[in-house]
């Protein structure tokens, strides 16, 4: 990547996402463990409310991009770090589905699902024992924020790395930007797979028709 493509990766909202908790430090993350193995009975995808269906069918299209995303890191460590014209309109895309899609994706399910969803499974006894009660909406909010600044951090490394002269650091940066560009595509995929075979299922099995007439 040349001085002539410095700006390929140029500032959007996912950057305004990442601050939505200023005072927590961008890191690296680890993808999170699992849930346990839930017994909730499979409901198909026909039979699902229409704004889950469309939920999860806004997951399969990120699926679809984050492996475009994860075969474009891929490829530009195999090319050590060289750019090409199809790397950098995959890395591009994914950036852009993101700013695009994705933030409205969460902000959708925060608003709308998680508060009303919280509320039954609280109601239902499946929350955290202790003195402070949590969900795994709590789980899913948390991931949320640190995606976001996941996927900051591998942008800004990116714009980074491009301004480098030094080979070295150039190197060392474009590598802390693959290990946590794979970081968000793992993590994506288990919050994904979280959210279609549980929390929808729960959602159906515990809201009433009155919940579900607030999904719009």
């Amino acid at each position: 990547m040349n001085s002539s493509n410095q700006n390929r990766f140029p500032d959007g909202p996912l950057k305004r996402s990442a601050e939505k908790s200023k005072e927590e430090e961008l890191s690296p993350m680890s993808p999170p463990d699992p849930y346990s193995p839930q017994t909730l009975e499979k409901i198909p995808f026909e039979n699902m409310h229409p704004f889950l269906k469309k939920l999860i069918n806004e997951h399969s299209q990120l699926s679809m991009v984050l492996n475009e995303f994860e075969n474009a890191l891929i490829a530009w460590r195999t090319n050590n770090w060289i750019f090409n014209k199809e790397i950098d309109e995959r890395l591009r895309n994914f950036f852009e589905f993101y700013d695009e899609h994705i933030v409205e994706h969460h902000n959708k399910e925060e608003k709308i699902l998680f508060p009303i969803l919280n509320e039954r499974l609280m109601e239902s006894g499946e929350h955290s024992k202790g003195e402070k009660l949590s969900t795994a909406i709590d789980l899913m909010e948390d991931e949320h924020i640190k995606i976001a600044q996941a996927v900051a951090l591998v942008f800004n490394f990116l714009g980074l790395g491009s301004r480098l002269s030094d080979p070295k650091s150039k190197e060392i940066t474009f590598e802390s930007a693959f290990d946590q560009g794979i970081a968000v595509v793992e993590t994506l995929r288990l919050h994904i797979h979280r959210e279609d075979n549980i929390l929808f299922l729960q959602a159906m099995h515990l809201f009433s028709e009155a919940d579900f007439d607030k999904l719009i």
